[in-house]
């Protein structure tokens, strides 16, 4: 019995040790469950059963060392975030990730391990400074200068893991490393909110990519240096320039929705990025936002499809190993969290496994 692992899916389901105890029909007290915790009693199979259904967790996670450690944790919010929420969220990335790490490991792949591009993090000095940086990163990556169609996906492929989950509302995303001491790697982890419209999840990842690429000992704001970065990276200026002229007076609210579709950014952080790379003036974007523009803050006019970039990586690999029998079908379950009729529909297509289950 790992004590640690009780604790986390404890924080994790939102018990104190009370809690847990009355959900497990008073079957343990509350001073035993401390004891299991920190390791100065082990549960026997009644208790270990009742445990892992009150944790809505299997045994065998119960049982299992935990092979990764959280650090670094960095909140993105304008208010404080409670103990409770940070323990939650806390606890479900160790528990995702380690899902995550060990599919990896499974299928021996190291390409996917994250690796800072030279000479970054770089201490930045202006805002200016943050639109070159995106710039080269842009390069060392080789995206050119086009317009980024899944910021999800380029992120999974660059080594950092990324994962929507239920925050607190006023918190667009974290940053934090997962550590495994075993090894002595660190895994850098982006997690968004799932409840935020597609253009803000875009827009915070690239933030939260910022904070990887930038040193925290620059000079002046480090949130508004990365925020600066995020609009250059996922809105080039060369693009940009070509796309809605170098100088510009007027616009129309039909060609800014276009171009916001085709950049994939929020319509209001557009119409920022266009005073950012000099087409337009304060003046004319201080007015569109005391006019037309001004429900944009709170509502975004044509939305983006909320679904349409999901972190699809994990759930491949899953599939990648039971399809090439590296792991079980029972494994498979264990590591998606989904029934097993979902798997073989995964693996089988639906009428297949709809056959597979009237035999």
């Amino acid at each position: 019995m790992n004590g640690e692992r009780i604790k986390l899916a404890r924080k994790k389901a939102g018990l104190s040790l009370r809690g847990l105890a009355d959900k497990m029909g008073g079957l343990v007290s509350a001073q035993a469950i401390g004891k299991y915790e920190r390791g100065e009693m082990s549960p026997g199979s009644d208790v270990l059963i009742a445990m892992s259904k009150a944790l809505g967790v299997s045994q065998s996670y119960l049982l299992a060392a935990p092979g990764v450690q959280l650090g670094a944790v960095e909140f993105r919010t304008k208010a404080n975030t409670g103990a409770k929420d940070r323990a939650r969220i806390e606890t479900e990335v160790i528990e995702w990730v380690e899902r995550y790490l060990q599919i990896e490991d499974i299928l021996e792949l190291e390409s996917a391990a994250w690796e800072c591009p030279a000479k970054m993090p770089r201490k930045l000095n202006s805002l200016e400074d943050a639109e070159k940086l995106a710039d080269e990163l842009r390069e060392a990556w080789r995206l050119g200068i086009d317009p980024i169609p899944n910021m999800t996906e380029l992120l999974e492929e660059k080594g950092i893991k990324v994962l929507l989950a239920d925050l607190p509302k006023k918190v667009s995303g974290l940053t934090c490393f997962v550590k495994r001491p075993q090894r002595g790697d660190e895994t850098p982890v982006i997690v968004i909110n799932r409840d935020n419209n597609l253009e803000r999840r875009r827009f915070t990842m690239a933030h939260e990519l910022g904070h990887r690429v930038i040193a925290a000992d620059s000079e002046g704001d480090l949130e508004k240096l990365c925020h600066r970065f995020a609009g250059a990276f996922l809105v080039n200026k060369e693009h940009l320039l070509k796309e809605f002229g170098s100088t510009r007076s007027a616009f129309g609210v039909s060609e800014v929705m276009g171009l916001k579709r085709m950049y994939r950014v929020s319509a209001a952080s557009f119409l920022m990025r266009l005073e950012q790379v000099g087409v337009l003036d304060r003046s004319t974007i201080e007015y569109a936002f005391r006019t037309f523009a001004n429900p944009w803050r709170t509502e975004e006019p044509l939305p983006l499809d909320a679904n349409a970039e999901q972190a699809r990586r994990f759930e491949r690999l899953v599939y990648r190993a039971a399809a090439e029998d590296m792991i079980s079908l029972p494994k498979a379950v264990e590591l998606l969290r989904v029934p097993l009729v979902e798997v073989e529909r995964g693996l089988k297509g639906p009428a297949e496994s709809h056959a597979n289950h009237r035999q």
